[in-house]
């Protein structure tokens, strides 16, 4: 297993998830393309492209950090360009850039509402049209979305039907690109944790440093879509895959390191289905 020489387009991962998956890959001797909007340092958010860039050639890997809209098909389309030019082509898309407000109906602003889909719905299907046609020529092509499974239920609607919407619009995604494009050999998955994630946006959006202590590391999902992107694209497609059952499947059976400051049950994500808490031998705090 090895991604040495291959080349990412990852959307977002100028921290977080993005950026640790970037990390992973970076080991390996991998070339790495940050598309994301983050050039100048934010008061409460860490991380820039060109911080990510500097993390990545340290790991090992070689970064071009480009920054990115993915709403603006102009700017997706030049970020494309230049990562073929700079790396002659594309092994692995990765739509990670999302955008979350968990508010009702009639809390939700419109201006929320556009950004959400433009980023999650419109974004992972733009940024995967325009990467298709050089995946088309790699060896082993893969699109990751960072999505959940598609479990149609009304609990999952009902608090924040606007953001449900939009996560599962990148869902849907999966499902039809990875039937479209079967016969041209490129997987396209989902992948999604467990457990909440230790990121800036549980710390700022969904509970703080309780909420962080109770979640694990990006480092697991990084590790997932590692052994994910490891897999033959035309064996391993179409599939809604959770972090810690891709990697008990590569032999892990020990997931405290990934959760170093826990101390009880930690806190279970959105979207999964009764049967994938029913299956697990992880201890869970329901979030809902």
């Amino acid at each position: 297993m090895s991604l040495k020489g291959k080349t990412l387009f990852i959307s977002g991962g100028s921290r977080g998830i993005g950026l640790a998956i970037a990390l992973r890959a970076a080991r390996d001797g991998a070339n790495v393309t940050i598309a994301a909007k983050t050039a100048d340092p934010h008061p409460k958010l860490p991380g820039t492209i060109y911080t990510a860039a500097e993390e990545i050639e340290k790991a090992g890997g070689k970064a071009l950090p480009v920054l990115c809209d993915i709403r603006e098909e102009e700017q997706v389309l030049d970020a494309v360009a230049r990562t073929v030019e700079a790396f002659g082509g594309i092994d692995i898309c990765v739509n990670n850039a999302s955008a979350i407000q968990l508010t009702g109906t009639l809390e939700t602003d419109m201006k929320r509402f556009d950004l959400m889909h433009q980023i999650n719905t419109r974004g992972t299907f733009l940024v995967s049209k325009v990467c298709i046609p050089h995946l088309k020529q790699a060896q082993n092509p893969h699109i990751l979305n960072l999505a959940p499974p598609l479990d149609m239920k009304a609990k999952w609607f009902r608090n924040h039907v606007a953001y449900t919407m939009a996560k599962f619009g990148m869902s849907m995604c999966t499902l039809g690109m990875s039937a479209e494009f079967a016969g041209d050999g490129i997987a396209v998955n989902s992948l999604w944790p467990l457990t909440a994630i230790d990121t800036a946006a549980v710390r700022n959006v969904l509970g703080g440093e309780s909420m962080a202590s109770m979640s694990r590391t990006p480092d697991i999902m990084a590790d997932a879509a590692y052994a994910i992107f490891n897999r033959p694209a035309r064996e391993a497609t179409g599939n809604f895959y959770i972090d810690e059952e891709v990697l008990k499947a590569e032999g892990v059976s020990d997931f405290t390191p990934y959760a170093p400051g826990a101390t009880g049950p930690l806190v279970a994500d959105f979207f999964l289905p009764d049967e994938v808490i029913a299956r697990s031998e992880t201890k869970l705090a329901g979030m809902f």
